[in-house]
């Protein structure tokens, strides 16, 4: 190892130790101070609105120069009205019900044992994002409210915006009874820096991936820290031959035209047969309206006979996060179910249909963290929830699944009461 990852090994080293002690810290303050920390960092983030927009111009103008893809060039822009929104989601997590000291459950033992069992933080959360410098306020501010440290990790393409936020929220903490210590970012934008971090499950408790399926892969393989993944959105929209069709159009656009590049958007569109070519033709058309590419299997271009490209095996496992949408007939409900199960990753995916019997049996055999009837994938949001801000949605079971928000950050331990029992 060189001098340099020597000096970095030690810097993440000092960083996890520093933030494993504030963690215990943070464990017993109380709601109050959180809020109102919560609140001044809200408020400093709309007052130093033009030094972060002066940092976020640095990372724009990289990316103009390396010609990023739209979808992501937006995600990395701030402006006056994201800033506001993120302003707005500390907010909103000050009002919300603080989960730490909850009572989840009182027990009675014969022996005259009291036993509860007590909402906790999880103690260090390590936080390793790609793109939205907005994830550096939100992560930050649910680790807070939940009585957690956390340590932030942001990609190089947003770094002077990351590191701007979190001086700005930093700073606001000077005026708190917070300790400076539990809100941590690594500035380093050497992959060996995630490396390190990776290592250390003496001081982290979890470490969250929010990001593209390589970054998710990487730190999974690498860690020996607990990793809740937030995996990739391939979300369907399936609609059955008793849905309403005006309905599955609206549905249809909004899942993958109006906002493309999250993981709630919608991948692939799976049609019934029963109702494909009365379908197919007047969304097809209205989706390339709207500039987005087809892909699509053999029946669907039988039918829809010109503009659309041939789908892949590969396509129907791809994330696009861009205009681009997969599209397949499928005979019946069965081979939705199958198809979905198949090629999903666990997300979000919805049905269209009147047929509630068909609906619940959707709703049943889907193994995703969110299934709908009738509704777009799209919802599928902290805030949309009344989560509150998220850290990202797990595509995990253990030991939280869908939009990890206050809830998802804790864990519960159990406290014993007794009146002298000793066992025999």
């Amino acid at each position: 190892m060189g001098i340099q990852n020597m000096n970095l090994s030690a810097h993440i080293l000092k960083i996890a130790k520093a933030a494993k002690k504030a963690s215990y810290q943070m464990s017993v303050i109380g709601t109050e101070e959180k809020n109102r920390a919560l609140r001044q960092m809200a408020k400093a983030l709309e007052v130093r609105q033009a030094y972060l927009i002066k940092e976020n111009a640095k990372d724009l103008s990289v990316a103009l120069k390396a010609k990023y893809a739209s979808a992501l060039t937006d995600r990395l822009t701030l402006n006056s009205k994201r800033i506001k929104a993120m302003a707005d989601g500390l907010r909103e997590t000050a009002k919300l019900k603080d989960p730490v000291g909850q009572l989840l459950e009182t027990i009675h033992r014969p022996n005259g044992l009291l036993i509860k069992k007590i909402r906790v933080p999880l103690g260090v959360v390590g936080i390793i994002y790609e793109s939205r410098p907005n994830v550096t306020a939100d992560c930050a501010a649910l680790c807070l409210k939940s009585g957690n440290a956390a340590i932030l990790k942001g990609g190089r393409e947003s770094i002077h915006s990351n590191k701007a936020i979190f001086k700005v929220l930093k700073d606001a903490l000077k005026k708190t009874k917070i300790s400076l210590d539990a809100l941590q970012l690594i500035e380093s934008t050497d992959r060996q820096a995630v490396h390190e971090l990776l290592k250390l499950d003496e001081y982290l408790d979890v470490i969250v991936p929010r990001g593209g399926e390589g970054l998710i892969r990487f730190v999974t393989e690498n860690s020996r820290v607990p990793v809740i993944k937030h995996y990739k959105g391939v979300c369907h929209v399936y609609v059955h031959q008793q849905a309403d069709l005006k309905m599955a159009h609206k549905i249809t656009m909004n899942a993958k035209i109006q906002k493309p590049g999250v993981c709630n958007a919608m991948e692939t569109l799976l049609v019934d047969k029963a109702v494909a070519k009365e379908f197919l033709p007047s969304i097809v058309a209205d989706l390339q309206k709207a500039g987005c590419e087809i892909r699509a299997d053999q029946k669907t271009r039988g039918i829809v006979k010109s503009g659309v490209k041939k789908a892949t095996q590969e396509d129907w496992r791809t994330e696009y996060l861009d205009l681009i949408l997969s599209i397949r007939v499928v005979d019946n409900l069965s081979q939705a179910i199958e198809h979905i199960n198949t090629y999903g990753s666990r997300h979000s995916d919805t049905i269209v249909t009147k047929d509630k019997k068909q609906a619940q049996a959707f709703l049943d055999a889907v193994d995703s963290a969110c299934v709908y009837v009738n509704a777009s994938t799209r919802f599928t949001d902290g805030f949309e929830f009344g989560f509150g801000a998220e850290v990202g949605i797990s595509t995990d079971k253990l030991h939280v699944r869908g939009p990890m928000a206050l809830e998802g950050l804790t864990s519960y331990k159990y406290e014993i009461y007794g009146t002298g029992q000793v066992r025999v």
